[in-house]
């Protein structure tokens, strides 16, 4: 068997794209994704899945049609199922992603920035 760790940092230099996680790992049926993102995200929820944002370089923002939450690098944050949220950063924000395999990224809204699904690097 191989063993090695996960380089996050390489990982993340490997792609220069916006709002399109990459899969970085498995377990059990969740997946480890990194996205990048900056500018403003889609209104959208996920009816079957609570979602985890980690902040890995930057600070980005949730909003909620009642409230906001700033989530900053070193921090994590999860959205319920069901709740509409849309993220966004000022600034090119890193992130960590843990959700089922298989969710996408915009829920049920369809938009130009729905991801494929399963992209490894």
């Amino acid at each position: 068997m191989h063993y090695q760790a996960i380089n996050l940092n390489d990982k993340l230099s490997k792609f220069k794209d916006h709002w399109s996680p990459k899969v970085i790992g498995e377990m059990n049926d969740y997946q480890f994704k990194l996205v990048k993102i900056v500018g403003d995200f889609v209104w959208h929820d996920h009816q079957d899945t609570d979602e985890v944002f980690i902040v890995i370089e930057g600070e980005m923002f949730i909003d909620f049609r009642d409230g906001q939450v700033k989530i900053s690098q070193g921090e994590m944050f999860i959205v319920p199922r069901g709740v509409e949220h849309k993220p966004f950063a000022e600034k090119e924000c890193h992130i960590m992603l843990v959700e089922p395999r298989g969710v996408v990224n915009t829920g049920g809204t369809e938009s130009k920035l729905t991801a494929t699904n399963d992209i490894w690097i």
